[in-house]
């Protein structure tokens, strides 16, 4: 069996890192499973980028050492996770990371990256005390121009940049979660878990806006193009607003989805 520290080409020609042997992943794993894994790392770690195709089924066989029903078995996993789609003739094409956002749950960004094994975390832009403008205030039941807490940040996914998220939060809650590990934890991971309160429900409304200059930089989108603006404002378990925030998110790493009944 060729060994998987051995460098391979896709077929676009371009190289592989080394990647570690199957036999120090877990022997409890099915093969498949190591394999889709392994698969799975080497494409977020961008090894595989977007728009290039994956060897092929033979290719992989002959890398892993293992049959074709094992390859497909492992591959349908990278589908399921919307990481490759197949194209009768050409091969296993690779697709830009994509968070599923279920609009019959809330939840965090980690929640949503979670199915797909990817690593994530934030880059804090900003963070403190502010003047509340016009629509947190209302939103928050506060006063115009009281203070509360202001919190900016990148939402990262495998090294890629996904959504910026503005956060706004009255004192009693902001105050706190500042003391918090932000960069590494989902705000609502942390107001549940370290701040002990149960959050109920979420008001969400959703627009495509042209993208401004800062968004466009951070988000690695080009200037002219779209964004969609989320603005959700969040409950706790008794209806009191507690987290208002505009999340603008990468048309191209998100889908949308929800369950609607006939009547």
């Amino acid at each position: 069996m060729e060994r998987l520290a051995d460098r391979t080409r896709a077929h676009d020609g371009s190289r592989l890192r080394a990647t570690p042997s199957l036999t120090a992943a877990s022997s409890r794993l099915p093969k498949y499973r190591e394999i889709g894994n392994t698969l799975m790392e080497a494409i977020l770690a961008g090894d595989y980028s977007p728009g290039s195709y994956l060897p092929s089924e033979s290719a992989l066989m002959k890398r892993f050492g293992v049959s074709r029903v094992t390859i497909r078995l492992a591959l349908n996993m990278l589908r399921e996770a919307s990481l490759i789609v197949g194209h009768q003739g050409k091969g296993y094409f690779v697709c830009t990371l994509q968070a599923v956002q279920d609009l019959g749950r809330l939840q965090g960004f980690g929640e949503l990256m979670a199915p797909l094994g990817v690593e994530t975390r934030s880059e804090v832009l900003s963070a403190g005390i502010v003047p509340a403008p016009g629509d947190a205030a209302a939103a928050l039941n506060l006063k115009r121009g009281e203070d509360l807490v202001k919190i900016r940040r990148i939402r990262i996914a495998a090294q890629e940049p996904m959504s910026i998220d503005v956060s706004y939060f009255p004192l009693v809650i902001g105050q706190k979660l500042l003391q918090l590990d932000l960069p590494n934890m989902d705000i609502f991971a942390l107001i549940e878990n370290q701040l002990g309160i149960e959050i109920g429900f979420a008001d969400i409304t959703m627009t495509v806006i042209p993208v401004e200059a800062d968004t466009s930089r951070l988000l690695n989108v080009k200037e002219g193009d779209v964004v969609i603006r989320t603005e959700r404002l969040t409950y706790d378990a008794s209806g009191k607003p507690i987290d208002y925030e505009h999340l603008f998110v990468r048309p191209d790493c998100h889908q949308f989805k929800i369950r609607v009944p006939r009547w």
